[in-house]
């Protein structure tokens, strides 16, 4: 099986995106990622893990990394981007997980075209007018000043809890990532585009509170006990609204629970997306 770090992009219509697991049965699984992330940020580890049995398609919406266009300004505009191009690349029917803003993405798509989502995955991500989502500049830039001044990635902040524990697990997965060479690298985010992801995620943020009464698919919600980027209170919310839903919390984890959990998480995941659906109480 070929490796997530020497899987190099594709491009339709100018988007880029990764294709694996193609060999695998049953509906692609589309994975949106996180504030200021391009295709690199995906840890290879839960990649791999997950592409082992699924067929994975990894995108940059437009604006992102190696991908044309511009970032729109909200939440439910990104969706359409998304929308477009799953159609586009041919799927009738697809599942679809979401981390963090791409998660809010994730939830708009479900909405928006609902006939398209079979099962939804949310992983470290909030409902409009979510708890602390309105505060999320404010934590990524005073995340990146104490990784400016530690010398050290900021997602060794954003994702990973603040302990010695958490500084060595962080290490794990920045040196995952960083296992990637230039050949098989995607483009970094500019500056603009992610200035206009956070001013999306503050409307999203600021917006009425959502009751998440369009989300009907079976729906898994993943976080870490103590997400400092997106409150872990969001992940228990949205249970108790989406009424077809699982929740699972890992110990000892904050934002990049999935990461941090690679191998315990693709599993989750897989068997999530195997197991016959429930009737919706």
């Amino acid at each position: 099986m070929t490796s997530y770090l020497t899987t190099h992009n594709q491009y339709l219509n100018q988007i880029a995106y990764r294709e694996l697991g193609t060999e695998n049965a049953g509906l692609p699984l589309v994975m949106l990622t996180h504030l200021s992330a391009t295709l690199d940020e995906w840890d290879p580890l839960f990649i791999d893990q997950l592409a082992a049995k699924n067929h994975l398609v990894v995108v940059d919406l437009p604006g992102v990394g190696a991908s044309s266009g511009q970032v729109p300004l909200t939440i439910e505009a990104m969706a359409d981007q998304a929308v477009k191009f799953i159609k586009l690349r041919g799927f009738k029917k697809i599942n679809l997980l979401g981390l963090s803003m791409g998660g809010m993405i994730a939830q708009a798509v479900a909405e928006q075209a609902p006939q398209l989502v079979e099962r939804l995955i949310l992983v470290g991500t909030g409902p409009r007018g979510g708890k602390g989502i309105d505060r999320v500049s404010l934590v990524t830039f005073t995340a990146m000043l104490k990784a400016f001044f530690k010398r050290t990635d900021p997602k060794r902040y954003i994702f990973y809890p603040h302990d010695q524990r958490g500084a060595k697990e962080a290490e794990r997965v920045l040196s995952r990532l960083r296992q990637r060479t230039p050949d098989f690298a995607d483009q970094k985010i500019t500056i603009a585009s992610f200035r206009r992801q956070l001013r999306a995620i503050k409307k999203w943020g600021t917006a009425p509170a959502d009751n998440l009464s369009r989300i009907t698919m079976p729906t898994l919600i993943i976080n870490g006990d103590n997400d400092t980027m997106i409150p872990t209170s969001n992940s228990y919310q949205m249970h108790e609204l989406i009424k077809n839903s699982e929740l699972l919390i890992f110990p000892n984890a904050g934002h990049g629970s999935i990461f941090q959990y690679a191998i315990p998480a693709a599993e989750k995941i897989s068997s999530f997306l195997i197991m016959p659906s429930r009737a919706v109480l």
